[in-house]
């Protein structure tokens, strides 16, 4: 079973919670971990894409769009979909519901921001994921101060 990371973050809209998961993103890429961002749909795909580019200035991550079945060996991707590439041990999940293909993971990360509908959304991941029987942990992140 994985170890799955709910992080609530307080203060935040889904825009800041984007920028989130890009932080997360390097610091387990950092750590040896190889990383997919799983999104809702291929729009959301394609902005984490660009986000990715440009969250900070000073900082590159290597990542990649997943765009069909090929593996591709870059240590972060981002894709949507019912299929999840392979290689990664960790996914950053900003998608609802909890995707079928949770098993292959190790580490689950779920970010979760302010808005009441996301909340709910959230609420009902949890769920599932103790249903699985996987591992469950929460932090509480106040990124209204820093």
């Amino acid at each position: 079973m994985a170890r799955v990371d709910f992080y609530v973050l307080t203060h935040t809209a889904a825009e800041d919670r984007n920028r989130y998961a890009c932080t997360l993103a390097g610091k387990a890429w950092h750590e040896g971990h190889r990383v997919y961002i799983h999104a809702s749909s291929l729009a959301e795909a394609e902005a984490m894409d660009q986000l990715l580019w440009t969250f900070k200035d000073i900082a590159f991550l290597p990542h990649e769009l997943v765009r069909g079945h090929e593996e591709q060996d870059v240590p972060i991707l981002v894709g949507c979909g019912e299929h999840a590439p392979q290689a990664p041990d960790l996914m950053i999940n900003l998608s609802h519901p909890v995707p079928a293909f949770v098993s292959r993971f190790s580490r689950i990360i779920e970010l979760v921001d302010e808005d009441s509908a996301a909340r709910e959304r959230a609420r009902d991941r949890y769920r599932c994921y103790r249903e699985q029987g996987h591992t469950l942990h929460n932090h509480t992140i106040d990124s209204g101060h820093g």
